[in-house]
């Protein structure tokens, strides 16, 4: 009997993404020109299984709209990989960064692009505990 080989994400557990989708994030009146709606599809389209994205209320970082949020996988905080919060989301290039550096394993087992600290933004840690209860 000859099995697939099974995908990394599927055989391991995964990054986990959160996309805000609050009062301000994902709204064309806080940023103009962005499609919102398609946002969330062409992540996990860019992903390919890679993760699980869900979408939040509000994450309390309204000036950062839009706001991503990646979580590393058991693996990643194992060893040492923190969540990481991007914020000003607003291309699909960002999109695509997200993505690959999430198929490469994600915080703490691969290094995120350097473009992707332009997008990295610190919150409270109340904001920080609010995202991780839930």
């Amino acid at each position: 009997m000859i099995s697939k080989p099974a995908k990394k994400a599927a055989t391991a557990s995964p990054c986990r993404v959160t996309v805000c989708r609050g009062c301000c994030c994902g709204d064309a009146a806080k940023v103009p020109g962005v499609d919102h709606a398609g946002q969330i599809p062409r992540l996990r389209a860019a992903l390919d299984g890679a993760a699980p994205v869900r979408a939040s209320e509000c994450l309390d970082v309204c000036d950062q709209a839009n706001v991503v949020v990646v979580q590393p996988s058991p693996a990643g905080r194992a060893a040492g990989g923190r969540p990481v919060w991007l914020g000003l989301v607003n291309d699909d290039d960002a999109l695509a960064d997200i993505a690959a550096w999430i198929r490469a394993g994600g915080p703490g087992l691969a290094e995120p692009p350097g473009v992707l600290d332009l997008y990295a933004i610190t919150v409270s840690r109340r904001v920080r505990e609010g995202l991780e209860k839930g």
